[in-house]
Parts: C-alpha cells; structure tokens; sequence
C-alpha cells in the first residue's frame, strides 16, 4: 500500500507554486495547519541529469514536518524522467540532500498542466495534453524507474483549448496513482471560474476505466468547508489549494483563528517566516526579493495593511526586513 491509500477522504493538498511553496513556506503552513499532502515546486529533469544539477537541489530541500510530500516533476526527456525517478526510488536524492535517515519523497508527480508560455513553446506541461505519444513515453519512463516503490501521480488541466474529456481518459489509462484535475483549460489560465460540474463526468469515467486513480480537484477553492462541500457533491478523493493558502495560512485547519489575528500577531509570523527563510539559504541560494510575494499573506486585515505592503516591498535585503519588522 503506497502513501496514497493510507490518505483519510477527502484529503487536502498544499498546491506547488514556483518561489512560493518552497521548504521554508511549506514548514511555516506545517506549523499553522499542515494539509494532509505537501508537494514541492515543479522541478525540471532534464536540468536534474545536467551539470546544472547542484543549482536545482535547492528546490529539493524538505524537512521531517513538510511530510508526506510528493515531488513534482516537469521536462521533456522520457530518458531524464526515467533517472530522475530511480534516483528518487533509491535515494540518491535523499543522500545527496542530507536528508535525515528515513526521510525521503512520498511520491512523483508530473506536470502536464502549468500553463506557461515558455514552458508550452518547448513542448512541456500543458503542451503534453497535444502530444499524447510523448506524454505516454514520459509516464511510463517515470513509472519504469519509480519500480513500485514511489507512487506516480500527475497534476493537469481539462484540456489544451477547450474542455476535452479524451485527454482524461487518456490519463486515467495509464494505470497511475493519482489524478488531480485543475479545472480550467490551459488557454482559460486563471480568467475564468473553475469549471467545478465537470468533475461530475470525470469520476465518472474514472468509474469505469482506473478505479483504483484518486481523483483530485483543484481550481478557487477558498477554505476548507468549501473543498469539503465539493468532495461530496462530486465524489472527490482530494482536494488541491493554491491561491487559497494567501488568504489564511491557516486555511488547512478546521477552524481558523487568522482573521481574529492583530496586527503584531501577523507581523510576528512574518518576522518568523523571514528569519527561517534567512537560516535556510544563509548563501543566498534563493533571493529575498522572493519574499514579496508573502506580503499579501502576512500584511491584511487591518488598517494601513495596503501602505505597509507597499514600504515592506521596497526593501533591498534580508536586513533591512527584519529590521522593519523588530
């Protein structure tokens, strides 16, 4: 039984973003209220088998309280996916990450959804779902190198232009572990709501052809009452929150205290959430200009939140943010 099986449905799942969901994001959500599944930031294999590999080895940092989390996984080689997956199966991640013993990824995930335009023009991610025969080389190298001891799950949208439930049902005849479904196309991006009532098909042909895939939903989820509310309706086995998590880094509880937070309470877990990210890349492995994208986090809710974010924005370094933060 894989890490998958042992989940308790409808399960919920911390989204990855790029420069958002790193280590450092993922332990302060696992201290506010863990989700029941992390992913990591989507991470190229094709940059992982390259000289370039000790740049990219960052992004796989975890830590023991970011578990269990799967590795998402993205490129154009079936070649790469294969290594990086046996690599991943036997731990040479782990050895050369220094993972403490018996800490290792719970699972791959493969990115045939984001869709970037950079990313869609090298034939990558969303642009999978127009090339079937590449995408079913790289699931099945990813597979062959998993060997059964990783489970091989893949995140995508409902189609590349429009809806197109044949790309579903290609996907759920590839015998992987789980299926999770932003719903929207890859030309829809974010402009749209989310095309929820399509899920209804979707477990439908999950029915009759992968029994055994968990279904996942992800697309304008705000909390966690609402995610529930729609595991039900649908038949859902999971639910994936991205943008949510900006609102209430507590949205993962079953109550949340955020919005009764003050003001010196959110400054202070701002203040912890830079002071961790400042341990963790003490080398500058990672900018600090990331940091600003948690501004909308940590600075709302109260009065002259807007002009804070703006002052907070303009820092130049790790120093001088914490010392707008003492």
């Amino acid at each position: 039984m894989n890490l998958l099986d042992k989940l308790v449905r409808p399960f919920f799942v911390l989204a990855p973003m790029d420069d958002v969901t790193d280590t450092v994001f993922r332990q302060i959500v696992a201290d506010c209220a863990p989700p029941d599944l992390f992913f990591t930031e989507f991470i190229n294999v094709d940059g992982l088998q390259s000289p370039g590999r000790p740049k990219l080895l960052p992004k796989l940092r975890i830590s023991p309280k970011e578990t269990p989390i799967m590795i998402q996984l993205w490129g154009k080689q079936p070649e790469n996916f294969y290594l990086t997956a046996k690599q991943l199966a036997n731990g040479i991640f782990a050895k050369e990450l220094n993972l403490p013993k018996g800490l290792n990824f719970s699972g791959i995930d493969l990115n045939m959804g984001c869709p970037d335009k950079a990313a869609v023009k090298n034939g990558t991610c969303s642009a999978l779902i127009n090339n079937r025969e590449l995408a079913t080389e790289i699931i099945s190298a990813t597979k062959a190198g998993a060997d059964s001891q990783l489970p091989v799950s893949i995140k995508t949208r409902l189609g590349f232009s429009e809806v197109d439930l044949s790309w579903i049902e290609f996907l759920l005849n590839q015998d992987i572990a789980m299926l999770t479904v932003h719903a929207r196309t890859r030309k829809e991006m974010s402009k749209v709501p989310a095309h929820w009532e399509v899920f209804g098909q979707i477990c439908q042909l999950r029915k009759l052809l992968a029994p055994s895939t968990l279904i996942v939903g992800n697309g304008d989820i705000t909390d966690r009452q609402q995610g529930l509310k729609l595991a039900k309706q649908y038949g859902l086995d999971g639910l994936m929150i991205g943008r949510g998590i900006f609102a209430d880094p507590f949205l993962f509880a079953g109550k949340s205290s955020w919005l009764t937070y003050p003001k010196e309470q959110k400054l202070a877990l701002y203040k912890t959430h830079v002071q961790l990210f400042a341990k963790t890349w003490p080398n500058s492995e990672r900018p600090s200009v990331v940091l600003n994208k948690f501004c909308k986090i940590y600075l709302q809710g109260f009065p002259g939140a807007k002009e804070l974010r703006e002052r907070f924005m303009q820092a130049g370094s790790l120093d001088e943010l914490l010392k707008m933060l003492v």
